[in-house]
């Protein structure tokens, strides 16, 4: 069938090539006449071998072929393949590839050809065979071509890639094929007008399968995992009634598992299917006499396959799953594009965290510190800001926390320390002869577990040059109630070094001023909340009887006496710890004047300065000027 001849008459074969007319080659003879001349050992073993072989003259037509090759292919006698197209026998031109490599070997061009053929026996079965085409030596022309029965080889390999590629507990398609399966559906969606071009998936985990694990075992863990797997199979089948297949259902690790739709009609359909499987998960699992019940959260994604990797969409389904894990587990989300920018956004401020500290993209800007009795600057507060590349300045509460999750918040700090007790050391030799500016800096838990606080802050005051007592660390009152061990030996340090420790949002945690009194700290700072109570004076711009809070009175609100009460009682209880009240969130001259009345020693607020850069702050120290 193969390769071209010299005779007169060639004559085209089924693939528009030309082989010798049949008889006008060389006369093969039963028991090996025709084949090349061989030494009557070389001859023996050609017949005996239990490789199939056959010797191929540059025609194409066999030469020779031995028994075993026979029988490989169905004959019962080796001479009737004789005069035969070889290709035909195995199946060559198959494939526009194969069919030139063997014409090329057949020219002397190409050393040698293998290549694997499924090839069709008279009974009926078929057979997987290696095919290895090679040139004669000894200056014979022609090739030989060898033929091994691979069957119990391919059939190993088919059941080794099962085991493989199937979880052995559910018997579900695994990870490795799962993905196989969602890459190949969106490449084929893309190249094909036959489907919607769309693709689905619901990504599930069950809730509270890790309790089950841990209290009966994994024995009853698996059990319950494969009568899971049961359900979702029969959810996929149902799912698929009608259509042109059933989802495809893989266990992806763990108590995960997904569904993936494929040609996937819109979300309706993919929605529904999370609702079933919820349903189907819903009624208690009887393994053997112990019921158990569970239920999973599902995370349901659906979209065009253009544009979409399989990488991209299990992290959508990943997110969603996490969202309906968080909305109060036991239900589906659907993939909410706005919502995820968000957590894409917060994403980006937690991975340029750490470079954006190291490229030094954080500012300061300071708030004044104001004595109630005379106006004055005493101190300031340190306020970080983040002027990001991408999304502009930021105030603390955008990145603050993230940098608390991850652990950045210890290099953050320590700059934030440093910086602000230079600039505090620069206003002193600024201003000789002047009060001294103290500096106030928040510090967060974290950096007292995971840093040596105690030696970062001497090592910048003595790299600084500002004295302990220019220094108020900042804790919030939620971190420092009830902890003990390393947080309070490290405030008790810094104290003993003379550094201030102030409890910043009083009011809002325990206050629980007994306790208060065994903690190294000299400063309290009252909660915003408390101030806002504080509006007017009573009685300030106005008559007897205003500030009634009576429509038509001028518009004034009654003041909140239960907000005077409490802080006046605070205030008092805290100058009896010996601890000086700072109110945060001063706002009017109103508020200042009753915070100052109760004896409240400093306060902060707008009505002072806004958190300004240091410059403002320089200017205001110059002028001098009492901040009433």
């Amino acid at each position: 069938m193969s390769g071209t001849s010299e005779g007169p008459a060639p004559a085209p074969d089924r693939m528009g090539q030309t082989v010798t007319e049949r008889g006008a080659g060389p006369s093969p003879a039963p028991g090996g006449e025709g084949l090349p001349a061989l030494a009557p050992a070389y001859r023996s073993a050609f017949t005996a071998a239990p490789l199939a072989m056959a010797v191929v003259a540059p025609d194409g037509l066999v030469v020779g072929a031995n028994a075993t090759l026979a029988r490989l292919l169905g004959e019962t006698r080796a001479d009737a393949l004789a005069g035969r197209v070889a290709a035909d026998l195995v199946d060559l031109a198959a494939d526009p590839r194969t069919w030139q490599a063997y014409r090329e070997v057949l020219r002397g061009r190409q050393a040698v050809l293998r290549c694997t053929r499924r090839l069709k026996h008279p009974d009926g079965h078929s057979l997987w065979a290696q095919v290895t085409v090679t040139p004669l030596t000894g200056g014979d022309q022609g090739v030989l071509l060898s033929v091994a029965d691979i069957s119990a080889r391919r059939e190993l390999q088919a059941r080794l890639r099962h085991l493989q590629m199937h979880d052995p507990v559910t018997r579900l398609p695994n990870r490795s094929l799962f993905f196989e399966r969602l890459t190949n559906a969106l490449e084929t969606a893309l190249t094909t007008d036959a489907g919607t071009g769309r693709v689905g998936l619901c990504y599930l985990d069950l809730d509270g399968f890790k309790a089950i694990n841990d209290t009966l075992g994994h024995r009853v863990g698996d059990r319950l995992l494969a009568a899971v797997a049961e359900r979702l199979t029969r959810c996929a089948d149902e799912a698929g009634f009608n259509r042109t297949g059933a989802p495809l259902v893989a266990r992806l690790g763990g108590d995960e598992f997904a569904l993936l739709v494929e040609n996937s009609t819109g979300t309706e359909q993919v929605a529904d299917l999370a609702e079933a499987v919820l349903t189907a998960l819903q009624a208690p699992f009887d393994l053997s006499g112990q019921r158990l019940s569970v239920s999973a959260s599902i995370g349901v994604v659906e979209r065009h396959a253009e544009g979409t990797t399989a990488t991209g969409l299990m992290q959508a389904a990943d997110t969603t799953l996490y969202w309906a894990k968080a909305d109060g587990k036991s239900r589906w989300t659907l993939f909410d594009p706005e919502r995820n920018a968000h957590r894409m956004t917060r994403q980006a401020l937690v991975s340029t965290l750490r470079p954006g500290i190291e490229r030094e993209e954080f500012v300061l800007q300071y708030q004044p510190l104001v004595g109630m009795s005379d106006g004055q600057v005493r101190g300031v507060e340190a306020l970080v800001r983040w002027d990001h590349p991408q999304f502009g300045m930021l105030s603390p509460n955008r990145f603050v926390g993230l940098a608390e999750e991850d652990g950045s918040i210890v290099p953050l700090g320590r700059w934030i320390l440093r910086t602000a007790c230079r600039q505090a050391r620069r206003w002193q030799l600024d201003r000789p002869g002047e009060p001294p500016l103290f500096v106030s800096v928040n510090v967060a838990v974290r950096q007292v577990w995971d840093s040596d606080l105690v030696a970062d802050v001497a090592r910048i005051l003595a790299e600084t040059g500002l004295a302990p007592e220019l220094l108020q660390l900042e804790l919030t009152e939620s971190a420092l109630m009830g902890s003990a061990g390393r947080p309070i030996k490290a405030l008790q340090a810094l104290s003993d070094m003379g550094v201030r420790i102030a409890i910043d949002d009083f009011g809002t945690g325990y206050s629980n001023l007994a306790y208060l009194s065994r903690l190294p700290v000299s400063v309290l700072k009252l909660d915003g909340s408390f101030v806002r109570g504080f509006q007017y004076e009573d009685g300030a711009g106005a008559g007897p009887g205003t500030g009634t809070g009576v429509p038509g009175d001028g518009g004034r609100a009654a003041p909140n006496a239960a907000d005077e009460v409490i802080v006046e009682a605070m205030v008092q209880l805290a100058h009896r710890l010996g601890l000086s009240v700072t109110a945060e969130g001063v706002e009017t001259a109103a508020q200042a004047a009753r915070l100052r009345r109760i004896g409240c020693d400093t306060g902060q607020g707008w009505l002072y300065s806004r958190p300004v850069p240091p410059d403002r702050i320089t200017t205001l120290l110059t002028e001098n000027a009492a901040l009433l």
